[in-house]
């Protein structure tokens, strides 16, 4: 399917935020908005966001790419995940001005912008639905568990190490370091429990209130080879709250055993596409 690519500027208070627009010549009604994750701006890594929003644009679909103030082009200080609310309604407003057939929109966030698709989602009527991808869920203690858990395991697991160790090329003192700094940050956190200390950043309490009051469709994207997506699931594997919310039927899951945090493969890429495009058609 032909489409275009529309430079966009518009406002978000004071400043002047840039995107990039890929519109198909007959645009569904459903548009999607890309957030980016990380000091990230709209392109991505190896190009992974423009290549997505091309190639659901082929498929049909506007999609709207575009920088947070005080990243890429756009005005203003740099600022979080957490302080995004007001340049997202800004890009909303843009991409229904923009391309007048569109009745609603998907958020696509991956990393920190899956955490604040969730912030922001259920404050918007016009927000149907959320691809959330290895979504944020950063905390030292998380992720010195998950460290613990899954890649340490996995090591074992890895024939170049046991190389390095055969030939003797393997640093002993450097992984022994390693381990017993993320053991003690465990056992920190443990310490701090105890204390009845909160361990938990309340920014994890801002995603799971946000996915409950969201009413809209989920899809959930995991890496399988990913330590943020891993930290993800271990945080919200250990409470009823978070496994009754993803459990639930308006959410569905896939998963790339093999892919990195950004599916930085290009089969990774196009399989993340085709789920995306696919997904949006269910409703």
């Amino acid at each position: 399917m032909n489409y275009q690519e529309l430079g966009l500027k518009f406002a978000c208070r004071d400043e002047a935020l840039y995107g990039i627009a890929s519109v198909p010549e007959q645009p569904a009604k459903r548009g999607v908005l890309v957030l980016v994750g990380g000091p990230q701006y709209r392109v991505g890594s190896h190009r992974q966001f423009t290549l997505l929003a091309r190639s659901l644009a082929e498929q049909g679909f506007a999609v709207l790419r575009f920088d947070y103030r005080g990243m890429g082009d756009s005005g203003g200080e740099m600022r979080d995940f957490e302080q995004v609310d007001e340049d997202l309604r800004a890009a909303i407003d843009q991409f229904f001005a923009a391309v007048p057939q569109l009745e609603d929109v998907v958020i696509w966030g991956l990393c920190d912008g899956a955490s604040a698709a969730l912030f922001y989602a259920n404050q918007d009527p016009r927000v149907t639905g959320l691809v959330l991808l290895n979504p944020w869920a950063r905390s030292a203690q998380g992720f010195a568990k998950t460290t613990l858990k899954h890649y340490y395991r996995a090591r074992l697991l890895d024939p170049a190490m046991w190389r390095k160790i055969v030939l003797l090329r393997f640093d002993y003192g450097a992984a022994a370091r390693s381990f017993w700094n993320q053991l003690a940050t465990v056992l920190g956190r443990a310490a701090a429990t105890s204390d009845n200390t909160p361990s938990r950043p309340s920014f994890h309490t801002r995603m799971q209130t946000g996915l409950a009051r969201f009413d809209g469709k989920v899809l959930l994207v995991i890496s399988g080879a990913d330590l943020t997506a891993k930290e993800f699931l271990d945080m919200a594997n250990g409470t009823s709250q978070w496994r009754a919310l993803l459990d639930a039927p308006r959410i569905s899951r896939q998963t790339l055993e093999a892919a990195d945090h950004t599916f930085s493969r290009r089969h990774w890429r196009d399989q993340v596409s085709s789920w995306t495009g696919a997904w949006l058609t269910t409703w």
